[in-house]
C-alpha cells in the first residue's frame, strides 16, 4: 500500500464520516487492482484505476430541444469528445450504470481508405497500433461503467485490429462475458492481382456485463445453408449423432428406441408439442436398427419450421448503407437486430460514435431510451436531420415518425457569454465540473473551498460578490496567511480570466503552489503532458471519421468571415449558379496555435439548409474546405434549390460557426458582405 500523509487519512476520515464514496485516486491506493492472469500489453497503456480517476469531465451545455420537454427523461444528443462525455454522464444517476445496450461502431484504425459510391475516398483512419488500442480501450472502460449490470455491448471491428480488440474486451468484461463473434458484411471490393482474397467481412463483438442478461432470439425465413436462397421447410428424421440418457421416446403412444449410436432429437416434451403441431410423423418406408439391436420399421420425421433462429452469420445483411451520404453508415435492418435482440421498450440504448446516427434512429422506432456521441459537427448535424425526419418503418420507408423530445448538448466548447448570467450556484458547479473537480463543500482556518482537485483543495473564485473583488497578488497573499499551513502542496482556484489581475499561472508561497485555473483556459504544461486541445473538424470528405482524442475545452468564438455573394455562369453547369467567394476566413478561438493560422486555413466546411424554416439547420449539402481551394474559395450553390431563405454556417476546424440567413435576392455581381456577426 502506498504511503498516505496526514492530511490524506484525514481527509479518508472526513469523507467516510460523510457517507460520501470514497474518490478513485484513493481507492487505487487503498486497495491496489489484482493482476490479471492475462493481459495485452503495449506501450502507452494506462491503469483502469488511472483512467476513471484522471479522465476530464467536461459539464453538458444544452443548446436546443427538439419537441416538448415534460418532466421525465428526454433523449441525448452530445457534440463533444465521447471520452470527457462519458465522464460527465457517471454523475448522472438516471445514466450511470443504467444502459441496457450499447453499440458502437469506431474508426478501425487502420490507415486504410473507405471509398463511396462515386470513387472518392470517404476517409482513412489514422490512428495506428498501440495508439488505437488504447484509444478504444479508455472508452470501452467508461462504456462499462455505464452499462447495467444486466446490459450488453456490441463493438464493430475489423480484421487489422480485431483480435488485439477481443483481447483487451475480454480485460475489460471479462472473458466469461464473451457471448459472440459476429460476421458482418463490409464494402464488397473485387479488386484482381492481389497475393490475397479481398477482405468481405467485418466482426461484430458482443459482451455482457454479467452472465445473467436479456436476450431475445430473432428468427429469419429459412434459407439454404450453401445457397443463402429462400427453401421450403421439409421432413427430417427425429435422430441426431451421440448417446443420451433415457434413449427412450413414448411417440404416438408407442415406447420407441433411437438408432445404434444416436438419440432422439428431441425431449418428450417437445415431441408432444410436434405432434399437436401436426409436425410430427412416421415414415413406414425407412428401417432402421435400434440401440437394443431390434430392426424397426417406421421411422419419426419432424417438420422444420418456416423459420430459423440467427446465428452469428448475419452476411444475409448489407453491411453499410452504399448510396448513402455520410461515410460508413450501418443499415437500419443490422441495428434492428441488435437492439431487438438484446433490450425491450423503454430502456436505455447509447452509441458513442453515432456517425449518421442509424442507431439512435432505429432506438426511437423500436421505443428505446437513447443517448448519442459524437465530435463530429457534420455527425451532429446529419443526425439532427435525420431524426427531425424519420420515417416509421425499418430502412425509413412508410409514414413519417415523430421522435420523442431529444436535447442537442455541447461538451467541450461553452457560450461563455451565457455562462457569465449563470447564478452563482449554477456557476460555482460548471466551474468544478469544468477542471474535473470534485463538489466537496469544506472549510479550512474558517475559508470556506468548494472541492477537491484529486487530493488537493479547490477554491471557485466568486466574481459575482459584492464591491469588485479582484484575484490578485494581495488576495493570494491574504488567502496564504490564512491557510497556507493547513493545505498541501498544491491549491487550486478557479476563476474567470477577466478576474484575475496577474498573468502567472500559478504562485508559489511558502512550500504552497496556488494554481489558477483560469476561464477561459490558459493552458498549464506543468500539470499536463500535452496540452489541451479542441476537438479538429475535417477539412475534407476523407477526414470524416478520422479518430480524436482531445482533451480540454474552448469557448464559442465566432468566426471573422468576409464573403462576395454573385450570381455567375460557370462551365460545369448548364445554367447560373449563386456562387459564395469566401475572402476572409479567420478562427477567433482561443487555443493554442490557432492564431498563427493564415487567411482560410481554419476553414472546415460550409454547411448549407436550402430552405430554412427560421428555427432549426436542416442540412441538405456540405462544402468541405479541401474541395473550395480547388474551386478557388468558391461556393456554387445550384439556384433552383434556394427557396424563400436558405442559412449558411462557416465552421472553422475548433467547431466554431458562423452562420447568415440568406435568400436569391442577396446575389448579384456587386453584392458584398463585410464581416460582421452572425444571425442566430
Amino acid at each position: 500500500m502506498s504511503r498516505l500523509s496526514k492530511k490524506d487519512r484525514q481527509r479518508i476520515i472526513e469523507i467516510l464520516e460523510s457517507g460520501e464514496a470514497l474518490p478513485l485516486d484513493y481507492k487505487h491506493i487503498l486497495f491496489p487492482p489484482e493482476k490479471k492472469e492475462y493481459e495485452l500489453v503495449y506501450a502507452g497503456k494506462e491503469r483502469e484505476e488511472d483512467i476513471l480517476a484522471d479522465t476530464m469531465a467536461v459539464p453538458l451545455q444544452p443548446i436546443k430541444t427538439f419537441g416538448k420537454n415534460g418532466n421525465g427523461w428526454t433523449n441525448k444528443l452530445i457534440f463533444g469528445d465521447n471520452l470527457q462525455v462519458m465522464k460527465s454522464l457517471l454523475d448522472d444517476p438516471d445514466v450511470k450504470g443504467q444502459a441496457k445496450l450499447i453499440y458502437i461502431d469506431p474508426p478501425f484504425g487502420t490507415g486504410d481508405e473507405y471509398s463511396l459510391k462515386n470513387g472518392q475516398g470517404a476517409y482513412s483512419a489514422k490512428k495506428k497500433g498501440a495508439e488505437f488500442i488504447e484509444f478504444l480501450r479508455k472508452r470501452l472502460i467508461l462504456l462499462r461503467e455505464l452499462l447495467s449490470n444486466d446490459g450488453v455491448i456490441f463493438c464493430r471491428i475489423d480484421y487489422h485490429f480485431g483480435h488485439y480488440i477481443k483481447a483487451i474486451m475480454d480485460e475489460v468484461f471479462g472473458g466469461q462475458n464473451f457471448q459472440n463473434d459476429i460476421v458482418i458484411n463490409r464494402f464488397k471490393r473485387m479488386l484482381k492481382g492481389l497475393k490475397k482474397f479481398n477482405v468481405a467481412t467485418d466482426n461484430t463483438l458482443f459482451y455482457s456485463r454479467v452472465n445473467s442478461f436479456h436476450f431475445k432470439t430473432i428468427e429469419k425465413e429459412r434459407t439454404c445453408t450453401f445457397c443463402g436462397n429462400e427453401i421450403e421447410p421439409i421432413w427430417r428424421a427425429m435422430s441426431s449423432p451421440g448417446l443420451r440418457r433415457p434413449p427412450e421416446r413414448v411417440i404416438f403412444g408407442k415406447m420407441m428406441y433411437p438408432p445404434q449410436g444416436r438419440h432422439w432429437t428431441f425431449t418428450q416434451k417437445r415431441i408432444q408439442e410436434l405432434i399437436s403441431e401436426s409436425r410430427l410423423r412416421i415414415n413406414n418406408n425407412t428401417i432402421y436398427t435400434d440401440i437394443n439391436g431390434n430392426k424397426i420399421r417406421g421411422m419419426p420425421e419432424y417438420l422444420q419450421t418456416e423459420t430459423i433462429p440467427i446465428d452469428s452469420n448475419w452476411t444475409d445483411l448489407k453491411g453499410y448503407v452504399f448510396n448513402a451520404k455520410y461515410p460508413t453508415e450501418n443499415p437500419e435492418e443490422l441495428l434492428e437486430r441488435v437492439i431487438e435482440s438484446s433490450s425491450k421498450r423503454g430502456e436505455l440504448v447509447i452509441d458513442a460514435f453515432v456517425g449518421s446516427g442509424t442507431t439512435l434512429a432505429v432506438a426511437e422506432k423500436l421505443s428505446r431510451r437513447w443517448i448519442g456521441i459524437d465530435c463530429g459537427k457534420l455527425a451532429i448535424y446529419t443526425t439532427q436531420k435525420r431524426m427531425l425526419n424519420l420515417k416509421k418503418e425499418i430502412g425509413n420507408k412508410g409514414k413519417s415518425l415523430k421522435p420523442k423530445p431529444f436535447t442537442l448538448y455541447h461538451a467541450g466548447l461553452y457560450d461563455f457569454p451565457k455562462l457569465k448570467k449563470l447564478p452563482w450556484k449554477d456557476w460555482r458547479l460548471f466551474a468544478l465540473h469544468l477542471f474535473n473537480c470534485r463538489d466537496y463543500k469544506h472549510t479550512v482556518s474558517g475559508i470556506d473551498l468548494d472541492g477537491y482537485k484529486g487530493r488537493s483543495d479547490v477554491l471557485v473564485f466568486n466574481y459575482q460578490q459584492e464591491g469588485g473583488v479582484v484575484l490578485d497578488y494581495g488576495f493570494i497573499d491574504d488567502l496564504h496567511s490564512m491557510i497556507g499551513s493547513k493545505v498541501g502542496k498544491q491549491f487550486f482556484i478557479i476563476s474567470p480570466a477577466a478576474s484575475v489581475m496577474f498573468l502567472e499561472d500559478y504562485i508559489d508561497k511558502g512550500s504552497t503552489r496556488y494554481y489558477i485555473l483560469r476561464i477561459p483556459y490558459s493552458i498549464i504544461n506543468e500539470l499536463h503532458n500535452r496540452d489541451f486541445e479542441a476537438i479538429k473538424q475535417p477539412i475534407d470528405e476523407s477526414e470524416v471519421n478520422d479518430t480524436v482524442d482531445a482533451v480540454g475545452f474552448d469557448f464559442v468564438r465566432q468566426p471573422k468571415v468576409e464573403c462576395e455573394y454573385m450570381l455567375k455562369q460557370v462551365k460545369e453547369q448548364s445554367s447560373e449558379v449563386a456562387a459564395i467567394k469566401i475572402k476572409t476566413f479567420k478562427s477567433e478561438a482561443m487555443l493554442k496555435g490557432a492564431s498563427q493560422l493564415g487567411n482560410r486555413e481554419s476553414l472546415s466546411m460550409v454547411m448549407v439548409d436550402f430552405d430554412y424554416d427560421g428555427e432549426i439547420f436542416n442540412l441538405d449539402k456540405v462544402y468541405y474546405a479541401s474541395d473550395l481551394v480547388k474551386n478557388g474559395w468558391e461556393v456554387h450553390l445550384p439556384v433552383e434549390s434556394i427557396k424563400n431563405q436558405m442559412m449558411i454556417i462557416y465552421l472553422d476546424i475548433y467547431g466554431n460557426e458562423y452562420r447568415e440567413i440568406k435568400s436569391i435576392k442577396d446575389f448579384n455581381s456587386s453584392h458584398k458582405l463585410k464581416s460582421s456577426r452572425s444571425k442566430k
